[in-house]
């Protein structure tokens, strides 16, 4: 097995071998070559200074941002709408029925 790795290594080295490099012609004795000139290099800029986000000054701004958790808001509206069943169903039954599910005023049978 390392004799066929060690062979598609090498074919791969013959395979993909960059182009021989062409032979540049000799320059002339009338041309002189000016080497080129170093381009100057911008300045870096400066890092920010460190600062921490917890101990900024300024306060919160809370209409800023929502705060609120959507499934508690989704558990408020469900106990909302449970609520308004609720009297509904109250409100059918005694007006169509005459039956009162209010247990909070039992008309006197405390008194006795």
């Amino acid at each position: 097995m390392s004799q066929l790795i060690r062979a598609l290594v090498a074919w791969a080295r013959v395979a993909f071998r960059p182009p021989a490099a062409t032979a540049t012609p000799a320059p002339s004795p009338y041309h002189r070559r000016t080497p080129p000139t170093a381009l100057p290099l911008p300045l870096p800029l400066p890092l920010p200074a460190p600062r921490s986000p917890y101990g900024l000054d300024l306060p919160l701004d809370g209409a800023a941002s929502v705060l609120v958790r959507p499934y508690l808001v989704a558990e408020e509206r469900r106990k909302e709408r449970a609520r308004q069943r609720q009297r509904r169903l109250v409100l059918v039954l005694a007006a169509d029925f005459g039956i009162d599910l209010d247990t909070r005023d039992l008309h006197g049978l405390g008194v006795a």
